[in-house]
């Protein structure tokens, strides 16, 4: 699939579409070669960031320090890295 990969060092790679400001936070499908994610938190001061990488760290069981954005800090558009996830993205979030 185009929204994750793996590296050599076992560490994911994320490709995600966020849409902050949501009444909870849930996965909700693709949008595009992303995964969409609606958060509850305001894009705001950097906490829709702080949420989704709390959120993601909760989702694949992983230490909130094991889970990094790369790309696209005030962006929608965002990649982040899990290193040493639990959990395979396409079993966790089974979606068609």
């Amino acid at each position: 699939m185009a929204w994750f990969r793996y590296t050599d060092e076992q560490h994911c790679i994320l490709v995600l579409y966020i849409q902050p400001g949501a009444k909870q936070t849930e996965v909700v499908g693709f949008y595009g070669d992303a995964l969409k994610i609606k958060l509850a938190a305001a894009p705001v001061e950097g906490k829709a960031n702080a949420a989704l990488l709390q959120y993601l760290a909760r989702c694949f069981d992983v230490p909130r320090n094991h889970v990094v954005l790369k790309h696209g800090e005030k962006s929608r558009r965002k990649t982040v890295t899990i290193f040493y996830p639990k959990h395979s993205p396409d079993v966790l979030f089974h979606l068609e």
